[in-house]
């Protein structure tokens, strides 16, 4: 299946999480940006996965996130798994239908099992991505763990894929936007809330700097396409308040706590708290 349709339709979803699971607290400025300086130092990274609930109930989930296998090899700290995390909001893992991914790589794109019943939407160029000649290179498969990707392929050979063509609402208020850059399908979402446009950029901007200073992430397949993606992110959402960057540890102090997950969950549909 492939989902091509736009509509202009715009319902506000109820709520819209960030939901941290786990966190990288050792990583170097240096690690974050094409262009540095001598001035390095700390600056950690957090993971995230991201979820929409409307009044009448209708879930979707925006990425999966990694394993403990994968943490141990790639030096990560696991805080909670997507699926307790999700839990804490009061979303099921085991019920959602609908879950979103942003790209394949593997801290996007793991615990397909916890699952079970969800439809796995995803740019058909970020499949052909990640199964096709690129990965002959190391540079670029080593962002993806295989296993994972293989449980995709598993799921469409179950009918359990959804491949999505550029831009695409898959519901009122949620569509879907290719931008590439970081990898050759990357897609952003972006939904209308309460408070206007909110862009989940994922990968397409890691950090709020990322954007800001126009200085691409270096884990980048075309860095053309990642700065046109910032145009694309900037253009989509209201103002640079409704941006999400993917992985930057501002989101959880810039939002309000979600109810009963306060340490680990934020509110993206609701007025940020400061923007420091």
């Amino acid at each position: 299946m492939v989902l091509t349709h736009i509509s202009t339709f715009r319902p506000q979803f109820g709520t819209l999480f960030a939901l941290k699971y786990a966190e990288r607290p050792d990583a170097m400025k240096h690690e974050h940006f094409v262009f540095t300086d001598a001035h390095d130092g700390p600056m950690p990274m957090d993971y995230f996965i991201w979820a929409l609930r409307n009044e009448t109930g209708r879930i979707i989930v925006i990425d999966m996130g990694f394993e403990e296998k994968e943490a141990k090899k790639r030096g990560r700290k696991i805080l909670r798994t997507p699926a307790e995390a999700l839990s804490g909001v009061g979303i099921d893992a085991a019920t959602v239908e609908e879950l979103v991914i942003s790209h394949m790589h593997y801290d996007h794109c793991g615990n397909a099992h916890q699952f079970p019943n969800a439809m796995f939407f995803v740019q058909e160029r970020e499949m052909a991505f990640a199964t096709g000649r690129h990965m002959q290179h190391k540079t670029f498969r080593n962002i993806f763990a295989v296993d994972y990707v293989v449980d995709l392929i598993r799921a469409l050979y179950r009918d359990r894929v959804t491949f999505v063509d550029g831009m695409v609402e898959m519901a009122p208020g949620v569509t879907l936007h290719h931008v590439g850059g970081h990898t050759d399908g990357l897609q952003i979402v972006r939904v209308w809330t309460a408070r206007g446009w909110v862009v989940l950029a994922a990968d397409a901007a890691h950090l709020y700097a990322n954007l800001n200073d126009v200085n691409p992430f270096p884990l980048v397949f075309n860095v053309a396409d990642m700065l046109s993606g910032y145009q694309t992110i900037e253009t989509l959402a209201d103002t640079p308040q409704h941006i999400i960057p993917g992985h930057d540890p501002l989101v959880m102090s810039r939002f309000p706590a979600a109810e009963g997950a306060e340490k680990y969950a934020v509110r993206l549909d609701l007025d940020p708290l400061n923007w420091d």
